[in-house]
C-alpha cells in the first residue's frame, strides 16, 4: 500500500459523518411538517396517506443512520468521539421512529378526530427539530458554539413543554372520557408523540457532550 493511501486510513472524513447527519436531520424535518400538514387536514381520506408517506421516510433514515455505523467502522480517527457519533446517531433515529409509531397509531386505531392535544405536540415536535437541525448543521465547524447552546437549551425546554401537555391532556382524558376504549387509544398516542420530544432532547444532550469535549 503506498504511504499516501495509507495516510488517507487515518484521516477523518468529516465531510461523510456531517453530511449523514444533516441528511438525516433533514428527513427529520420533512417528517414532522408532514406530521403537522397531516393533523390540520380534515379530509381523512387526504390524511391517510399523507401519515402513510412517513413511513418512507422512516425507511430512508434507517438506510441513513446504517451508512453512520458502516463509516463508524471503517474510519480510525472520527471528527468527534465514537461513542457520541454512535449515540447521536441512535437518538435521531428513534426520533423517526417513534414520529412514524405516532403516525401509525393514528391510522391503526382509526383515530379520525384530532385534538388539540395531538396537534400541540406536532407543534412542538417541529419546534424541536428545527432546533436539533440548526444545532447540527453547526457542528461541523464548530464556530458558533452559542448558537448550537442556544438551539440545545431551546430542544430541554420545548422537551418541558410537551410534558406539560402530556400532563393536562392525561388529566382531561381521565375526568371526562367516558369510552375506555379511546381512553386506551389516545393514551397510547399521547405518549408516543411524548416520548419523540424526549428523544430530541437526547439528542440535544448528546450535541451538548459533543461541544463541551470539543469547543
Amino acid at each position: 500500500m503506498a504511504f499516501g493511501s495509507f495516510v488517507k486510513l487515518f484521516m477523518p472524513k468529516d465531510k461523510v459523518f456531517y453530511n449523514l447527519f444533516e441528511e438525516v436531520t433533514n428527513n427529520l424535518l420533512k417528517m414532522a411538517d408532514i406530521l403537522v400538514q397531516a393533523l390540520d387536514e380534515h379530509d381523512i381520506s387526504k390524511r391517510t396517506p399523507m401519515l402513510k408517506s412517513l413511513e418512507d421516510l422512516e425507511h430512508r433514515n434507517d438506510e441513513a443512520t446504517h451508512k453512520l455505523f458502516i463509516e463508524l467502522g471503517r474510519n480510525f480517527i472520527t471528527p468527534f468521539d465514537r461513542e457520541d457519533i454512535h449515540a447521536l446517531a441512535t437518538s435521531l433515529d428513534d426520533i423517526a421512529d417513534y414520529i412514524w409509531g405516532s403516525a401509525k397509531r393514528l391510522t391503526n386505531y382509526y383515530i379520525d378526530d384530532v385534538d388539540d392535544t395531538v396537534r400541540a405536540f406536532a407543534d412542538v415536535i417541529r419546534r424541536c427539530i428545527i432546533a436539533l437541525h440548526s444545532g447540527v448543521k453547526e457542528l461541523r465547524d464548530m464556530k458558533n458554539i452559542r448558537a448550537i447552546t442556544e438551539a440545545c437549551v431551546l430542544i430541554n425546554s420545548l422537551e418541558n413543554e410537551a410534558d406539560d401537555v402530556f400532563d393536562n391532556a392525561m388529566m382531561q382524558l381521565f375526568a371526562y372520557a367516558t369510552n375506555p376504549i379511546e381512553v386506551i387509544k389516545k393514551k397510547d398516542l399521547y405518549q408516543e408523540l411524548e416520548i419523540v420530544t424526549d428523544k430530541c432532547e437526547d439528542a440535544a444532550n448528546v450535541i451538548e457532550s459533543i461541544i463541551i469535549k470539543y469547543a
